[in-house]
């Protein structure tokens, strides 16, 4: 290809896509370099990645998918012996609902946000993955909304790697879909 760029597209979802420190980590560990137009982490460093999805109608089969840049690795807090972090390891949040708001339900108390949970404004996906390339939520009804997907990564390897962008989309109608931008992700080893 001519370029790695790819720009966003929208066709029914609006994606974007953001990076920060996780925790209490200094926040200059994790920046956007506008001149080279890159997100610049340090090696080891926890990352926060957060997709921002936004729908104007309602989306019946519901996939997330956030590709990763090959120098960061996710952190599932549900995995014994995995590093447990703050509670920004595992969130989504979302605002939308029927015409008087998302369906009141009983909700369990669950600890683990990876788990199923009726429809909720704060934990929208019914399905998680976590895997070694990319993250992935899923939802069977998706009512209009602004939602956010915030999981926790960590870089691992030094190097300067492509972003694939970011995509939501109805799986069984693909027409409708929508993709953040395509980044330049630059891993910094420690000096």
């Amino acid at each position: 290809p001519k370029s790695l760029r790819v720009d966003a597209a929208n066709y029914g979802f609006k994606v974007s896509r953001t990076y920060a420190p996780a925790g209490d980590d200094d926040k200059d560990n994790v920046v956007f370099d506008q001149a080279a137009g890159s997100w610049r982490a340090k090696l080891g460093e926890r990352v926060k990645v957060t997709i921002t999805m936004v729908t104007t109608a309602k989306r019946y089969h519901v996939a997330l998918v956030d590709y990763l840049p090959a120098g960061l690795e996710p952190l599932n807090p549900a995995l014994k012996g995995s590093p447990k972090g703050d509670d920004d390891d595992a969130q989504t949040r979302g605002r939308g609902g029927g015409r008087f708001g998302a369906p009141r339900r009983r909700m369990r108390n669950y600890n683990n946000p990876y788990t199923y949970r009726c429809y909720s404004r704060r934990y929208w996906p019914e399905h998680i993955n976590l895997r070694n390339e990319r993250a992935e939520a899923f939802r069977s009804l998706l009512w209009p909304g602004v939602y956010e997907f915030t999981f926790t990564t960590r870089a691992t390897t030094a190097g300067t790697f492509v972003v694939p962008p970011a995509k939501a989309e109805e799986m069984y109608s693909p027409e409708n879909f929508g993709r953040s931008e395509s980044l330049m992700f630059e891993v910094v080893a420690n000096e």
